[in-house]
């Protein structure tokens, strides 16, 4: 594979559903990558969500009865069409359907910093890099290694709250509860190629590129994809009760290419030792790397899994967990003091060798395709395409 491919590195050995646009019917078909072909298996799981809620979705997918057949390479050179033309041919879309979308926020300790910064800020970005550095001269190097719940963590938090830094980010950074959010609506995350969404109101924002977990109704993980959690850092800095605002918009959230399953070659344990690296590319020439490695993940992923799922939160149809990242942009992109923000245009791509690659380009959420295929319209297709009986 190329270092710009969709596909995880041991792919030959990957076992990868997807879901893809099918202009001949209208609409959604599950797909499964089979060598250089995208392989269709709706005629036994309708949606993905009915795939993973199969006792064994590796066995379900492997002996899935095989339908049309369409070009990957053909399928991923169409991911950068706009408008009419996503109509016409066959595109990618998120590998989620009917599953929640829901996210953790303030997982690594670094961007619960970040996130107090944020909040003490209210947007300002000048200001913003004045408090990063107070911060860091208060905790020094106190932040590595720090485990939520732990007695560590007690002690970072007991010395920003003796330094006037108490914020509501430090009680789901290291105290004993996650934060757990809704990202998106169910079916409105988009996929590998298409466009993601910033307000055109915002002007500090930026990708967030984490782990998404799959996970089925009986709160059981059966595999991993890529996801970027969109934000809009002055949007969230001003109230944290407008993250609503600053996190769910037209094209904020973007998964993919194809959901990994766990199987005898990749396991939870993969995503907990999985590398992440990020590129932002402008039009104006301008190039950012960065990294999250899971590895630094305050909580454990399937911690966070039982935090959103359990006896008092049920998902029927399963759900996608964003893990957070450790990704904080503080570069200047342009003036001094004024940080990393989008510009419209920006290549977005998010990598882990065995999750494969993301790429959107960022535009406003005003100018991104209009979502307006949701649940009843899927509910409609599958009833004329015969196929309620596959969910």
């Amino acid at each position: 594979m190329t270092d710009r491919s969709p596909l995880p590195q041991d792919v030959a050995t990957a076992t990868l559903v997807g879901r893809l646009f099918d202009p001949a019917v209208g609409g959604p078909v599950v797909v499964h990558v089979r060598g250089d072909r995208l392989v269709c298996v709706t005629a036994t799981a309708a949606t993905v969500s009915t795939l993973l809620e199969s006792a064994d979705p590796v066995a379900t997918l492997r002996g899935a009865t095989k339908g049309q057949s369409w070009s990957l390479s053909e399928v991923l050179a169409n991911g950068a069409a706009t408008g009419a033309a996503r109509e016409t041919k066959p595109v990618l879309l998120a590998p989620c359907d009917l599953q929640a979308v829901k996210a953790c926020g303030v997982t690594f300790a670094r961007s619960m910093i970040e996130r107090v910064i944020e909040e003490r800020a209210k947007g300002d970005l000048a200001k913003a890099a004045e408090i990063r550095d107070e911060i860091g001269q208060v905790i020094g190097g106190a932040l590595t290694d720090v485990v939520a719940g732990s007695s560590k963590a007690a002690e970072v938090k007991r010395i920003l709250q003796d330094k006037g830094y108490w914020s509501q980010y430090l009680e789901v950074g290291i105290g004993p509860d996650a934060e757990v959010f809704t990202k998106a609506p169910v079916l409105a995350s988009v996929g590998h190629g298409s466009q993601v969404g910033i307000l055109p109101s915002s002007e500090w924002n930026n990708p967030e590129p984490e782990v998404v977990l799959a996970v089925n109704s009986r709160g059981e993980i059966v595999g991993a994809t890529l996801g970027n959690d969109v934000n809009l850092r002055d949007v969230e800095g001003r109230s944290a009760l407008l993250l609503g605002k600053a996190k769910d918009n037209n094209a904020s959230s973007a998964i993919g290419p194809f959901i990994r399953l766990f199987d005898e070659g990749f396991t939870l344990d993969d995503v907990r030792s999985a590398e992440l690296t990020l590129t932002v590319e402008g039009t104006d020439g301008y190039r950012l790397e960065g990294h999250s490695s899971m590895s630094q993940i305050s909580r454990d992923p399937a911690e966070l899994v039982r935090q959103a799922a359990n006896r008092s939160h049920q998902y029927p149809d399963g759900f996608v967990l964003f893990l957070g990242t450790l990704f904080a942009p503080v570069e200047d992109r342009d003036a001094p003091g004024k940080g990393f923000t989008h510009k419209t245009g920006d290549v977005v791509a998010i990598a882990s060798p065995r999750l494969g690659r993301l790429e959107n380009v960022v535009t406003h959420t005003d100018k991104a395709e209009p979502w307006t295929f949701g649940i009843a319209a899927l509910m409609r297709n599958l009833a004329k395409r015969d196929l309620l009986k596959a969910l």
